[in-house]
């Protein structure tokens, strides 16, 4: 069965080999299987026929690896695979199921740093960062792991005599996973580890700009399941684009699809999937608004913005897109924040290097979209307060930017721009801050900062009148969402819910069961039909 995980991606290991192996600093890929002097490693079992795409680093923009893509059929082939895979997985009880997941979490671990490396190489994010998504990954595995053992059910009283009244909770089947190019592998591990313990096989397209990372992290979930006597097509993957994307989108044996990126992409995938009368679950895009209350500890404020606008070099969905600051500590606030920007570019480098506190956007497309938005905001009237420009070095780097003297309905604040880009816009009370914060089409991730109790509650920030997102803060930045609640936004976000709290509801069917065990036969609502 491991054949259908070999139907997925191909490395070519004299490429590979030719770029990387002879540098120390990447020695991380041979513990990760990725490199072997032994070719039987790459015997064909983990190949596939179509195109041929390049790993990009973007830190100095040379390529790292060669990988050649599914075709549409052996995408196909993939989810037959996960499919036939299914009724074994699901056989298994649930805490058998969640002790396997819990297995993963071990490997996962013991590879923590390597793969840490390994997306950071690929995807542009600094170590600690590229530490910390893995991490991510082994926390929703402890989380699985407590959630195979209580997943719930209920029992309702029944109006008739000698009837029970239930309601039990049952797999779906196939769940597709397409994740994004910026959590390569934690967002996968929020669906994965979740899905798993309640019962689905899974089949996962991850970005094609990161298939190294989607490959290793692969291969640790195989010898895991495999380990177990469990077919590795129980966790499947695919790499490839768009065309390979459809497969999943239009396939009815897979009755939820998971999707991460753009709103414009998620909107059409949602349509094609409620066609054939599938589940959807959406992460897309995120417009996040910081607010600045006039009473905020300015310091506290102050780092929570510096790491919200420009960790990951402006490219999570919860970035901070936007400042709502009081009108009386704008000046201040925004002199404060240049200050701190002007200290980031000073640990600008290699996201691998210790020290770095900022690294490159992904690929010279994001670049590109970069410079657009900066001179748009220019000819819009905004005024480049810092950075705007694209930094004189290999790779992809770009000066985080903050620009105000914008209003907050310029079109260009209203659409997000995948970049470290700020825009600082002033508020003259909190209701009008809260406002502006709910005045875009997006609704991910929200926060304020307040010493006021008042605020929270008595404004509501967190209430029917407050922010209309669906990650609410207070002190804290937009960014750096905890596992244990479920991630996710509302509007053009599309509304999908994973990691924790109940987003386990999203992998599963509810099915209301009536069993009568007497011998009359009684209907609901008094009803007589004899």
């Amino acid at each position: 069965m491991l054949q259908l995980l070999s139907k997925s991606v191909y490395i070519l290991r004299r490429t590979m080999t030719r770029y990387l192996v002879t540098d120390p600093k990447y020695g991380f890929l041979k513990e990760l299987g990725l490199i072997s002097e032994n070719p039987g490693l790459f015997d064909g079992r983990w190949g596939g026929s179509g195109k041929i795409i390049e790993s990009i680093s973007p830190a100095n923009g040379k390529v790292i690896a060669k990988i050649r893509e599914a075709t549409p059929q052996e995408a196909s082939n993939t989810v037959t695979e996960a499919r036939k895979a299914w009724p074994q997985w699901v056989s298994l009880p649930a805490p058998t199921r969640g002790e396997i997941v819990r297995q993963i979490g071990v490997e996962l671990r013991k590879n923590l740093k390597p793969l840490g490396r390994l997306v950071s190489l690929e995807m542009g994010k600094i170590l600690p960062e590229g530490i910390g998504e893995v991490q991510e990954f082994i926390d929703i595995c402890d989380y699985a792991v407590g959630l195979s053992r209580m997943l719930p059910g209920n029992i309702f009283p029944s109006e008739r005599k000698n009837h029970a009244l239930l309601e039990k909770w049952n797999p779906l089947g196939v769940i597709g996973v397409i994740s994004a190019f910026n959590f390569p592998i934690a967002v996968y591990g929020w669906n994965a580890a979740i899905a798993m313990v309640c019962g689905n096989t899974i089949v996962w397209k991850g970005a094609p700009s990161t298939p190294l990372v989607s490959i290793a992290t692969t291969k640790i979930i195989a010898s895991v399941l495999e380990r177990n006597g469990i077919p590795g097509s129980v966790a499947s993957m695919i790499t490839g684009g768009s065309e390979i994307g459809q497969i999943l989108v239009n396939d009815q044996r897979i009755p939820l699809l998971s999707f991460t990126g753009s709103t414009a992409i998620g909107k059409q995938i949602a349509l094609k999937v409620q066609e054939r009368f599938g589940r959807s679950l959406l992460e897309l895009g995120g417009n996040n608004a910081l607010i600045i209350a006039q009473d905020a500890d300015l310091e506290m404020a102050i780092r929570a913005a510096v790491f919200s606008c420009v960790g990951t070099a402006g490219q999570r969905c919860t970035t901070t897109r936007r400042l709502i600051i009081h009108n009386k500590i704008q000046k201040e606030f925004t002199e404060r924040l240049i200050t701190a920007y002007k200290s980031i570019l000073e640990r600008i480098g290699d996201p691998l290097d210790d020290g770095t506190l900022y690294g490159p956007l992904h690929s010279e497309q994001a670049v590109n979209e970069y410079m657009i938005a900066v001179q748009e905001a220019k000819e819009s009237g905004g005024t480049i307060e810092f950075g705007g420009k694209r930094v004189d070095r290999p790779g992809f780097y770009v000066e985080p930017t903050i620009i105000s003297g914008l209003s907050p309905k310029t079109k260009i604040i209203q659409k997000e721009t995948f970049a470290p880009i700020v825009y600082i816009l002033e508020a003259n009370s909190l209701e009008e801050a809260i406002a502006i914060n709910n005045g875009v089409e997006q609704g991910l991730s929200s926060s304020l900062f307040t010493k006021n109790i008042g605020n929270v509650f008595q404004v509501n920030w967190i209430g029917p009148h407050g922010s209309d997102c669906g990650i609410v803060n207070v002190n804290i930045g937009t960014s750096g969402a905890e596992i244990g609640g479920a991630f996710g936004g509302e509007k053009a976000t599309g509304g999908g819910r994973e990691s924790g709290s109940d987003a386990w509801k999203h992998y599963m069917r509810r099915a209301t069961v009536t069993i009568n065990y007497g011998n009359e036969l009684p209907l609901a609502q008094g009803i007589k039909f004899e």
